[in-house]
């Protein structure tokens, strides 16, 4: 009976020992660096194949004239040909500054309105009760929709522009910040209390922290409304003082009936909305899921 005793305590401690070091195992990081034919099959190839897929149909198009109206659509060659003189005479640059440096800005302002918005609806049922639902109903409306009340009250200037940014971003950026705090743990709450984070110091070392990823989620959400709102207000509010932004070009292009323009506003305004999101977005949301454990830096 003692033996028996003892082959299943033995049994016993040598489970927990695996359990534990499958534990440990999921726990380790591996800091090593990644290969770089690990990356480059992973994530760069894919992207390069689908450009190279979509640049071949649009070839295999215009080569065997199943679209033969080069004014509908222009070989790539064509608008490559729009791009590269634009570039060679300093222009291209400016094209995307304009826009940029506005988008960037008027996100900048509606990160610092959005944010204790965000908090208050969150936190105060008064305020959610009377404003939450109108926060959600500005959140559905498109941007462009703030245009004309905007030019009619502040006129064709960079006022006018931001008007619309905060008009579209706000209300994206508080809604991510509510949702995220509306799934902190109550558990969290409770903790911070007892240990003395009350009020302001609550919120910020409790609250912010912890509703990190759906605070997250918002700014993509709310630099998309962002970037929409500024490309909308550019093509509807043209004037010669507000300088050519790539929603202007695109109105440019549309107005000569020049479709290489047009398909260079169009892909410029793409592959900024990609770069913002590799360069500042992926980064922030690689860094808040790695700090919960939840992305294992390989």
């Amino acid at each position: 009976m003692a033996s028996t005793d003892s082959t299943t305590v033995a049994k016993d401690g040598s489970d927990l020992a695996g359990l534990e070091a499958g534990l440990d195992a999921l726990e380790t990081r591996q800091t090593g660096r990644t290969p770089f034919r690990q990356t480059f099959t992973e994530k760069i190839l894919p992207p390069v194949i689908a450009v190279a897929l979509v640049l071949a149909v649009w070839q295999a198009l215009v080569s065997f004239k199943v679209v033969d109206d080069p004014t509908k659509l222009p070989a790539p060659s064509d608008v490559w040909d729009v791009v590269h003189t634009a570039w060679l005479q300093g222009e291209l640059l400016g094209y995307i500054w304009t826009s940029v440096s506005r988008g960037l800005l008027g996100f900048c302002f509606a990160l610092l309105i959005g944010t204790p918005l965000g908090l208050l609806v969150a936190r105060v049922k008064f305020v959610r009760a009377a404003i939450g639902p109108i926060l959600s109903g500005l959140q559905s409306l498109p941007s462009v929709a703030w245009v004309p009340p905007a030019v009619i009250w502040l006129g064709l200037n960079n006022s006018m522009m931001y008007a619309v940014i905060l008009l579209g971003a706000v209300p994206s950026i508080a809604n991510g910040l509510v949702s995220g705090v509306d799934q902190v743990p109550p558990l969290f709450l409770r903790a911070g209390r007892t240990l003395g984070a009350t009020g302001l110091k609550g919120t910020w070392h409790i609250v912010l922290p912890a509703a990190l990823p759906g605070y997250v989620a918002g700014l993509k959400q709310g630099w998309a409304f962002s970037w929409r709102s500024l490309m909308a207000a550019e093509i509807i509010a043209s004037f010669p003082d507000l300088g050519v932004g790539l929603g202007q070009l695109l109105e440019n292009g549309r107005n000569a009936s020049d479709m290489a323009m047009v398909f260079e506003a169009i892909f410029l305004i793409l592959i900024v909305g990609i770069a913002i999101d590799l360069l500042i977005f992926s980064p922030l949301e690689r860094w808040v899921l790695r700090s919960r454990g939840l992305l294992v830096k390989s």
